[in-house]
């Protein structure tokens, strides 16, 4: 089975609690806490595995989650780092978040890596906070979740050539005829159900990969017929051959199905109809076809269209083709393949947002939950310095502009406490 979309849900490993601990030990004056950190999460890894061809893996296995980090121990031992876990994707994936529709990577490249969701930090040990004036901290921070977000998987074939015509046009016919793949070759409409991929060598010693999609009809970037849900797998391609049935064996004629093809392509993608291209005028070994070939070259040589006639069938004329593909392929520039870019902007503060909740403010923002999750509310000295740092980064006075009051419930992550109550520390439900 072909399977080129797929949805998966990823998180990245949960990192270690920090551990509170102090130092007992016989001849070891003046201990003091010893407290480790935890570990971090491990992260979500996508690896580009040149084996793969489809995203079949992903049909029974939608959840992924990296291992954990380990806690923190006693005498300043730190915990293990969780293992990051890879996934392997076939080469041109797509990885989309579908939260928010930014397209995360486009994996091309074999071996190539994208981490897709990242671990959570290791909460730190008491040792961490041992100042002159607090020599004896009992607080630790635990780990922070890991990152978790729903992905779309869509695959795009990796093809040098991509053919498209009407259904019966004869296009696994030769595909079958030129490379070693096998489609399925019968006499009734959409015979081709999925994508085929053959790998054609010509005479010269040079070679290309040719993808054969299921056959267009007038409608298709609408959702008509099959070849709808393929054409993104023409995207990649650097040229395109227009096969014609020109015996109009399924009493169709070739000129309009030449333009409707061309429409559908155009309706679909623009940028698909601009792209280098030859017309093949196939079923030559049909006397109709052989009676109709002056007057469709003439008309499509008016429109400055290269024409090529063969029979897939017979062979005739496909060494000729197989030349002028690669001719044309050679006059193609090879598109460098996209590199994730990493942009960093310092200086920037994280964005903080708050929103109404009924009678309670929901705060939202990285930071912001990062700290709620990492702290450990039933600690007292964990509580009071949340506050602390919470009026330091001015979340209160914004809480205040955008309308919120004393004893008002704010909501953060899965917590929630009482605005401006005289015990900070006795607050937090």
């Amino acid at each position: 089975m072909f399977l080129d979309r797929a949805k998966i849900n990823i998180a990245g490993g949960d990192g270690g609690d920090g551990c509170v601990a102090f130092r007992r030990e016989k001849y070891v004056p003046q201990g003091g806490p010893s407290g480790g950190d935890g570990g971090r999460g491990g992260d979500i890894v996508l690896i580009v595995d040149e084996g793969l061809r489809t995203l079949m893996d992903f049909r029974h296995r939608r959840h992924f989650r990296a291992e954990r980090g380990e806690h923190g121990q006693g005498k300043d031992r730190h915990g293990k780092q969780g293992a990051d876990l890879e996934v392997r994707v076939p080469p041109g994936t797509v990885v989309r978040d579908l939260g928010t529709g930014e397209v995360l990577g486009d994996l091309v490249q074999p071996g190539q890596r994208l981490v897709v969701a990242t671990g959570g930090r290791g909460g730190r040990g008491n040792a961490r906070f041992a100042t002159p004036t607090n020599q004896a901290p009992t607080l630790a921070e635990r780990g922070e979740p890991g990152e978790a977000r729903e992905v779309e998987l869509e695959l795009k074939l990796l093809a040098d050539v991509g053919l498209v015509g009407f259904p019966n046009a004869g296009k696994s016919s030769l595909l079958a005829r030129v490379s070693a793949a096998r489609p399925k070759v019968a006499d009734y409409p959409f015979t081709t159900l999925v994508p085929n991929l053959g790998v054609v060598a010509v005479p010269d010693g040079r070679s290309f990969v040719l993808a054969d999609i299921p056959g267009l009809i007038e409608g298709a970037h609408l959702g008509l017929g099959l070849g709808h849900e393929f054409l993104r797998h023409l995207e990649r391609t650097r040229l395109l051959l227009h096969v014609i049935d020109l015996a109009g064996t399924s009493g169709r004629d070739p000129l309009a199905d030449y333009r409707v093809v061309n429409g559908e392509l155009r309706e679909y993608n623009p940028a698909l109809a601009r792209r280098p291209r030859l017309v093949v005028l196939n079923k030559l070994d049909l006397p109709e076809a052989r009676a109709r070939l002056p007057l469709v070259r003439q008309a499509l040589a008016g429109e400055g269209q290269p024409v090529l006639a063969m029979s897939a069938v017979t062979g005739e004329g496909v060494t000729e083709l197989l030349y002028a593909v690669a001719d044309a392929l050679d006059r193609s520039p090879v598109e460098a393949p996209p590199v994730p870019v990493r942009v960093l902007r310092p200086g920037v503060r994280p964005e903080v947002e708050i929103v109404r909740e009924g009678e309670a403010f929901r705060v939202r923002g990285r930071a912001v939950e990062r700290l709620v999750a990492m702290t450990n509310w039933g600690n007292e000295e964990s509580v009071r310095r949340f506050h602390r740092l919470w009026r330091r980064q001015g979340m209160e006075s914004r809480l205040r502009r955008s309308g919120a009051r004393d004893g008002d419930t704010v909501r953060i992550r899965d917590v929630e406490f009482t605005l401006g109550g005289d015990a900070p520390g006795e607050s937090i439900e």
